[in-house]
């Protein structure tokens, strides 16, 4: 098995994304490491498989449990965190429900957000509430006595996404985890926006770390993956309980399309992050946008605590048009040419979404209002086309609309 090398330790964050951490060399000199795509792994003798059998998480035997492959993307997401372990899922709602699972039983209670991602709401509303009777509370986030005031005796995990989806607004990290510490609560946090490039919960005192990999980590919009970091302890009980047992595997082939992706995580999230702060600017100022989302901008209302608890923003925004009129917005979205019309972020190419799409017919209209979303509150994905092309495509949509 292939363990963590220091060999790049002292190196900057590029260049350690860019050589991966095996201590094994290929006899051939191999640039890129193989691909083990194997079922299974076989021994020598009786006793070399008993051994390996008293270290199942760390030696491959079967592919559900341990691959090199996926070992080795594990180890470099987990040096880019600055933490002692990762584990890989099939997908980013494999992660959260299997974080989720972990530390929720029967009749526990969970706070959490009006404006986590849509299918995490489902899990706790279709799944978790009526199969469990886990008990949840949903809050702004916005304020640390909001989130001490809602916790009971049964409080076992507060679970965080921030920035936030839609509207990305922040939670203070470290205050939230100092007092769910206080309490012996458990706290998680979606960390997919920010990517472990520009903001680090786990130094921030937060227990359990997830990210949508098929989004800025993937960041070419042909993987679907999802990853759980933190400390080894408990990533290995993950490991051995709902990884193995609920079987949402990943596969040795995405992690090596992943290992791929993370040699210019760097690189193509500096692009996402500066087109996004041009085209912020641009839609600050336009007449046509009554409201604009991103932590980047110096007028964002938490930019101080942006600036405090990460290093950097991506390239995921919203923004609100002046009219409410539907067939207004419809014409604005549909005129779009480089923004293509669809679900999902973090790819290389640029994307519009409506929320209210989604989220109409997946939320009750209660939890829509709680979010603080209309029909006219766009959600884009700043790509890495030429951002004077994307600012002409957005320009020339806006001003096929009166408001």
């Amino acid at each position: 098995m292939t363990k963590p090398s220091n060999h790049h330790t002292g190196y900057a964050t590029q260049t350690r994304l860019v050589h991966d951490q095996a201590d094994i060399k290929d006899p051939y000199g191999a640039v890129v490491p193989p691909i083990y795509q194997n079922s299974l792994f076989t021994f020598d003798s009786w006793q070399s498989l008993s051994q390996a059998f008293d270290d199942k998480i760390n030696n491959p035997i079967y592919t559900r449990g341990c691959n090199p492959t996926v070992v080795l993307a594990e180890q470099k997401i987990a040096a880019l965190a600055h933490a002692e372990k990762a584990k890989l899922f099939a997908s980013g709602m494999a992660a959260v429900s299997a974080g989720m699972l972990h530390f929720l039983n029967a009749g526990d209670h969970v706070i959490t957000l009006n404006n986590i991602y849509g299918p995490a709401i489902n899990l706790i509303n279709d799944f978790l509430m009526p199969k469990m009777s886990v008990q949840a509370s949903f809050i702004s986030g916005t304020d640390i006595e909001e989130f001490a005031a809602h916790i009971r005796p049964n409080t076992r995990l507060i679970y965080l996404e921030s920035p936030s989806s839609a509207v990305f607004s922040l939670q203070d990290l470290a205050k939230i985890a100092a007092l769910a510490k206080q309490h012996n609560i458990f706290t998680m946090i979606d960390n997919t926006w920010a990517t472990p490039l520009y903001q680090k919960p786990l130094s921030l005192g937060i227990d359990l770390e997830l990210h949508s990999c098929s989004k800025y980590l993937g960041g070419h919009s042909d993987i679907v993956a999802g990853v759980l970091i933190g400390d080894a302890k408990l990533i290995d009980a993950i490991h051995v309980r709902e990884y193995e047992l609920l079987g949402a595997i990943m596969t040795p082939i995405e992690a090596n399309m992943l290992l791929r992706s993370l040699r210019t995580l760097s690189l193509r999230m500096e692009r996402h992050s500066a087109n996004a702060q041009r085209i912020a600017a641009f839609l600050e100022k336009h007449p046509k946008i009554a409201k604009i989302n991103y932590p980047g901008l110096i007028s964002f209302s938490q930019r101080e605590l942006a600036n405090r608890q990460m290093t950097g923003f991506s390239g995921l925004l919203s923004f609100r048009l002046a009219s409410e009129d539907l067939s207004q917005i419809q014409q604005f979205f549909n005129h779009l040419k480089l923004f293509q019309k669809g679900v999902s972020w973090g790819g290389h190419e640029s994307l519009i979404y409506a929320p209210a799409i989604g989220y109409l017919k997946e939320q009750p209209p209660e939890q829509f209002a709680k979010m603080g979303l209309s029909l006219a509150d766009m959600r884009i994905s700043v790509g890495l086309e030429s951002v004077e092309d994307l600012i002409n495509d957005l320009s020339m949509a806006l001003e096929t609309i009166n408001c």
